[in-house]
């Protein structure tokens, strides 16, 4: 049995995630709610690792919610 590769990495920008799966944009709006602030405003282009850190969100927690997101997005390129 093959393990699913992950389609979002930690050194994925957030301009990168939205492009390639349009759905992320709601996972992104959701984790605005819990930061109070608009992450697609104030960091489009970091990586999702840094994107962690400056607003003190949980890595493992943002990449699985993305991850779900992504799930059955077209992928634009």
């Amino acid at each position: 049995m093959s393990k699913k590769e992950n389609r979002i990495h930690p050194e994925m920008t957030v301009i990168d995630i939205i492009t390639r799966y349009r759905e992320t944009e709601k996972v992104f709006k959701e984790f605005d709610k819990k930061t109070g602030a608009c992450i697609c405003c104030e960091a489009l282009f970091d990586t999702i690792q840094v994107v962690s850190e400056k607003f003190n969100l949980e890595l493992e927690s943002l990449l699985s919610d993305l991850e779900k997101g992504s799930e059955g997005s077209e992928v634009f390129y």
